[in-house]
C-alpha cells in the first residue's frame, strides 16, 4: 500500500503483452462492451457524467465499464445510465487482477490523464481514444485515436463528451441518477443550509470571517446553518465554529449519506471542490465558489445547464494566468494552480469574494426555485 510501483510495472507487462498478441486495430462501428476510465478524484469522475450519457444515448445496448474508487462505488449503486462499476486502487494490483479475469473491451475512453491508457490495454481494448496533449508522451504510447482540446471555450464536462462522436447528449435530469440507499443518519431540521468548509488545497479556502458572516445571515433568514467537509475537515469548522453553535457532519458521512444530506436541504454552498459536482446530481440550489479555479472549465456548461446551481467568481482577477488543464494547453483557459506557498499566504482571488455577493446569488436560486425560508419554515412547523 506504500507505492504504485509494483502495480504499475505488472500493468505495464500485461499491456505490452497484450498489444503484441493483439490482432489488426480498428475502431468498431458499433462496440458492445466499453471501458471509461477517468482521473480518479471525485470531481473529476463525475464530470464524466455527460460522456455516461452520451455513450448511453449513442450505444444503447453496450455495456459500459467505469472504473472507481471503493469511497465512490455507493454514488453507482442505482447503475446511471446502466453502468457498471469496477473498483480500482492503483496501489492494488488485484483490483486490477479481477478486471484482468474478465473479458476485454471493444472501445476504452480515457478522459483525463492518459496514464489509464496502459490499463486499458492491459485489459485488452481493442482501440484507446483519449485527448491529445497528455504529457509525458509515455502516457499515450498505447493510445489508438487522439482528439485535441476544442480551440473555443467549453466546460471540461461537455470536453469529455467530445471524446465519443456524434451529437452533445441531452441536458442531466435528476431522474437520470437515482439516488443511491444510505446509513441511516439524523438529519438536521427542515429548512437548513449545508456549508461545506472543506477544499481540496488551502488556496481554495473561504475565509473564517466569511463563513460565520454567511451562517448569521442564514439564521436572520429563518435557515439553520449545518456545517460539512471530508475526513480531517473537522479542524476547519473547530476554527469557524468553535462554541459549535451549529451541528457539524464534517468528517462523519460517506458520499451516499452526503448525497441525502445535500438533496434534503435548502441550500449547498461549498469552495470549487469534489463535492460541488455532487450537489449537481442531487437537485438542491447550490453555489459554487471559485477562487483559483475555472468556473468556465469546472462550472455547469451545457450538460448540467438545467440545475439549480451557480457559480461565484471575482472575474478577470491577475494570477489566474495558467493556461493548461491535465497538461493541455489553450489560450482560453484562465486558472491558477499555484500552491499555498506561492501564494505566500494571501489568496485574495477567495477572500475578494465577498459574503454580499453569496448572499445576493443565494437570493437569486431560491427565487429561481420558489423558495422561501419563510414558508420552508412553517411548512417544517406544521
Amino acid at each position: 500500500m506504500d507505492s504504485e510501483v509494483p502495480s504499475i510495472i505488472r500493468t505495464v507487462l500485461h499491456a505490452l503483452w497484450a498489444r503484441l498478441t493483439s490482432s489488426c486495430r480498428q475502431r468498431p462501428a458499433a462496440p458492445s462492451r466499453i471501458l471509461v476510465a477517468p482521473h480518479l478524484r471525485l470531481g473529476d469522475a463525475l464530470l464524466v457524467t455527460s460522456l455516461l450519457a452520451k455513450l448511453r444515448e449513442q450505444y444503447p445496448t453496450a455495456e459500459i465499464v467505469l472504473i472507481s474508487t471503493l469511497p465512490m462505488l455507493p454514488l453507482y449503486q442505482t447503475k446511471p445510465y446502466g453502468v457498471t462499476v469496477w473498483p480500482y486502487h492503483p496501489r492494488r494490483f488485484e483490483t486490477v487482477a479481477a478486471m484482468l479475469a474478465q473479458a476485454g473491451f471493444d472501445l476504452a475512453i480515457i478522459p483525463g490523464d492518459n496514464r489509464h491508457g496502459w490499463l486499458a490495454a492491459a485489459l485488452r481494448a481493442k482501440w484507446i481514444v483519449a485527448h491529445a496533449g497528455d504529457r509525458p508522451g509515455v502516457k499515450s504510447w498505447l493510445i489508438d485515436e487522439l482528439i485535441e482540446y476544442p480551440q473555443n471555450p467549453m466546460a471540461m464536462t461537455d470536453i469529455f463528451a467530445t471524446l465519443c462522436p456524434g451529437a452533445e447528449p441531452r441536458p442531466f435530469s435528476r431522474a437520470d441518477w437515482p439516488q443511491p440507499s444510505f446509513k441511516s443518519f439524523d438529519l438536521p431540521a427542515y429548512p437548513y443550509a449545508v456549508l461545506h468548509v472543506g477544499a481540496s488545497t488551502a488556496v481554495k479556502l473561504w475565509s473564517v470571517a466569511h463563513w460565520r458572516h454567511l451562517a448569521g445571515w442564514l439564521v436572520e433568514r429563518g435557515v439553520t446553518p449545518v456545517w460539512s467537509g471530508g475526513p480531517g475537515e473537522d479542524i476547519l469548522v473547530t476554527q469557524i465554529d468553535p462554541e459549535g453553535r451549529y451541528a457539524s457532519y464534517a468528517g462523519q458521512l460517506d458520499l451516499a449519506q452526503m448525497w441525502e444530506l445535500m438533496a434534503q436541504a435548502a441550500l449547498f454552498i461549498s469552495p470549487d471542490t469534489g463535492v460541488a459536482h455532487l450537489a449537481r446530481l442531487t437537485g438542491v440550489p447550490a453555489l459554487s465558489l471559485f477562487g483559483p479555479g475555472s468556473p468556465l472549465l469546472f462550472g455547469r456548461g451545457r450538460f448540467w445547464r438545467d440545475t439549480p446551481c451557480d457559480e461565484i467568481t471575482i472575474e478577470g482577477f491577475p494570477c489566474r494566468d495558467q493556461h493548461d488543464v491535465f497538461e493541455r494547453h489553450r489560450g482560453w483557459i484562465e486558472r491558477c494552480g499555484r500552491s499555498p506557498r506561492q501564494c505566500l499566504g494571501n489568496v485574495g482571488c477567495m477572500e475578494q469574494i465577498g459574503v454580499s455577493r453569496v448572499t445576493a446569488a443565494i437570493d437569486h436560486l431560491w427565487a429561481r426555485g420558489q423558495f422561501s425560508p419563510a414558508a420552508g419554515s412553517e411548512a417544517a412547523g406544521g
